[in-house]
């Protein structure tokens, strides 16, 4: 029984790596296959079109990550994860099926509420089966099934030109499908003493949903965390959607060769980030308390850099050296946003705050992807991906002078509590 015990926790991190791989993937495949798509709709020839496209996903996602964060704190997680694999991967299928730009932008806007509902859940889940000792090395894996789906996602334009970009949506989507049955059977949420489960149902039942997010907003440090994340976020979305699109441009090569090349580059290399930065942090805070938040400051500093490389770079080597210099810093500070939340907010408002998290860099993602794809029209893109190290530099500074965490109690803890 001890076996199991010590063991589940990683098997539930390798069930979501799965989930956390389509979630990527069904949504990152689209960012290669405007060229085949726009021989059937034609509105797509339009970079700012193919912008407010991907656009409409991260805005309604930004909108559903706080309520789909409140709903995953009071409800069944195994059963919302399930749900929310279901039905994007059902969207999937049926964009297959599409024949006109509004409803792949319907389509795609659905996809953003079923996606929205899995993040919060899945990594508030993996928070609570694993202590300090292994958090964040847990979370930097699951990451890990992002950045693969994200790698798979980037073959999408060359199915797309083997087949058609019909087929590739079908079959991405069956894929899906079939594995959320399979969840079914094996994901189960965290258990909880039996001698609380009446009390935490009444609770639950008579406190407010929105108590959560005002005893956040009430954390000066829960802002600094807000604003650290979202920063990062701007180059974050703006690679996940628009890399491929510059590596095409500045290498002069066909968007079939430049999507795997620019997302097996940042998967790759996010691998060795998260591991890197999950390895480090859970020894570092160890030692020292601040560990986590700076080994996630490494991450970002790595970052600045390469967002210049990857803007003004004409060469192979700029490039491709910018995108994995990019890859291994985001991965860093990917791996620990969840670990060092859980440093500041108690266990009941994890999936809550996480939401409100999302929010923000989903946001921020939104506005630089309308944003870039007015940029490719002008031929402006490489120098706006450079201009984003400016605030990254702001984020670096606010995270390191503001945020001071100190040890606090994890289960059990009634409120979010805040320490300096």
């Amino acid at each position: 029984m001890k076996a199991e015990t010590k063991i589940y926790p990683w098997i539930v991190v390798a069930m979501l790596w799965g989930v956390a791989l389509l979630n990527y993937m069904d949504r990152q495949m689209l960012s290669t296959m405007r060229e085949s798509m726009m021989i059937n709709i034609t509105e797509l020839e339009s970079a700012a079109n193919f912008g407010r496209l991907m656009a409409v996903f991260l805005w309604i996602y930004g909108l559903m990550s706080p309520v789909a964060g409140i709903i995953a704190d009071r409800l069944n997680r195994k059963w919302l994860i399930v749900g929310s694999l279901f039905v994007w991967s059902a969207v999937t299928l049926l964009m297959g099926y599409s024949t006109n730009y509004n409803e792949i932008y319907l389509l795609r806007a659905i996809m953003g509420v079923s996606e929205a509902l899995y993040i919060p859940a899945g990594l508030s889940l993996i928070a609570d089966f694993h202590s300090d000792k292994t958090r964040s090395l847990a979370i930097g894996i699951h990451m890990t099934g992002l950045y693969t789906g994200q790698a798979i996602g980037g073959f999408g334009a060359t199915i797309a030109s083997l087949y058609s970009w019909q087929i590739t949506f079908h079959w991405f989507g069956l894929i899906g499908i079939v594995y959320s049955l399979i969840l079914i059977l094996f994901l189960k949420d965290i258990p909880k003493p039996k001698a609380k489960l009446q009390s935490a149902a009444v609770s639950r039942n008579n406190k407010s949903p929105f108590k959560g997010i005002v005893l956040l907003l009430s954390s000066f440090s829960f802002w600094i965390i807000l604003f650290y994340f979202a920063v990062p976020s701007l180059p974050g979305w703006a690679t996940k959607n628009w890399l491929p699109t510059l590596f095409s441009s500045n290498l002069s090569i066909q968007m079939s060769q430049a999507g795997p090349l620019s997302t097996i580059t940042i998967a790759v290399s996010s691998f060795v980030g998260v591991i890197a930065g999950g390895i480090l942090s859970d020894k570092w805070i160890q030692k020292n308390i601040r560990g986590r938040i700076y080994t996630s400051a490494i991450g970002i500093a790595l970052t600045i850099p390469s967002l210049f490389l990857l803007g003004m770079g004409s060469s192979l080597f700029t490039t491709v050296g910018g995108a994995a210099c990019f890859g291994i810093g985001f991965g860093m500070f990917d791996a620990n946003n969840m670990p060092i939340l859980c440093q500041f907010v108690a266990a009941k408002y994890r999936a809550t705050a996480y939401g409100l998290m999302n929010m923000t860099g989903v946001f921020a993602g939104a506005l630089v992807t309308t944003l870039l794809g007015k940029s490719t029209d002008s031929g402006n893109l490489g120098y706006h991906f450079a201009l984003m190290t400016v605030i990254l530099f702001v984020a670096l500074a606010a995270q390191l002078y503001f945020l001071h965490p100190q040890k606090v109690k994890i289960v059990g803890e009634t409120e979010p509590k805040e320490v300096n």
